[in-house]
């Protein structure tokens, strides 16, 4: 892209990051940040703010969660560099050290008079990470999971019937192996509460997300605000577009994600449908 375009990358990814944050979505603060990432296979991703009126400011998607979420959703495996309107905050910096290499990974801030690339490592030397809390070789955040999930015999062959939300039937049952598939790709190695959440909206149109936990805990992301980045980064429009969802967590979790899904989900769609299915670990 920046060949074709004639731009240095320097040159090209502020430009990018200028377009994209109209797609942010900050009804509170109206502060648009937007981050446009690199991945080693040459493909660029994008990264908005998101904001819940009505909720507290932790239910928050940071722009750089939002760009890991997509390059998750989108199964690349790294990030090589990325641009960003403003300074990574520390909870972003924190988060982004959920990625193998992370010290290394290029940063440019767009709001600097001369931006140019420096490592993350220069933005938090003294750095807390999955080094700390797990085995050399786990795996970490946009590296393969699979957390050998199955659904509970009376979850797995309960249905809805049909409910029916603004006139649209929701199939629990689509939403269920969706969210499973989800629940699998969670990256939950401090807690082992794996969890996926499954939205659908008005045209049928169905968005996946993964739980993802930070080694410092509160940086965490949960699963109902990775399905709105996939609702989002896959073209989706207003919230109370999303007429259904389904949350599959852990039987017996130490993180338990129903109630906090219920909140959002009541906040921002308040008449989706909701039903929350139990799963364990395959022996």
């Amino acid at each position: 892209m920046a060949e074709s375009s004639g731009l240095t990358l320097t040159q090209l990814l502020p430009k990018l990051v200028t377009t994209s944050q109209t797609l942010a979505r900050p009804p509170i603060s109206n502060f648009r940040v937007a981050a446009i990432g690199l991945s080693h296979s040459g493909r660029v991703f994008v990264g908005v703010n998101l904001e819940f009126p009505g909720l507290p400011l932790n239910h928050s998607v940071h722009a750089e969660q939002f760009l890991l979420t997509n390059l998750s959703l989108n199964a690349e495996p790294n990030l090589q560099s990325f641009a960003v309107s403003a300074a990574p905050c520390g909870h972003c910096r924190q988060f982004l050290q959920e990625l193998r290499g992370a010290p290394d990974i290029q940063i440019l801030i767009c709001s600097e008079p001369d931006p140019k690339f420096t490592p993350l490592s220069r933005f938090l030397p003294h750095r807390f990470g999955p080094h700390d809390l797990l085995p050399k070789h786990a795996p970490l955040l946009l590296e393969p999971h699979n957390n050998g999930l199955t659904l509970r015999q009376e979850d797995e062959s309960r249905s809805n019937g049909g409910d029916i939300c603004n006139g649209h039937v929701i199939d629990d049952a689509k939403l269920r192996v969706a969210a499973l598939e989800a629940a699998n790709k969670s990256h939950a190695p401090y807690s082992d509460s794996p969890s996926g959440v499954a939205l659908v909206d008005s045209r049928g149109k169905v968005y996946k997300g993964s739980y993802v936990e930070s080694a410092a805990f509160n940086p965490s992301l949960g699963p109902v605000q990775a399905a709105v980045v996939a609702f989002v980064a896959g073209g989706g429009g207003e919230y109370g577009e999303i007429v259904g969802a389904v949350l599959v967590e852990k039987d017996g979790a130490a993180v338990k994600q129903e109630q906090t899904a219920r909140l959002i989900l009541h906040s921002i769609s308040p008449n989706c449908y909701f039903k929350t299915f139990l799963c364990y670990s395959k022996p």
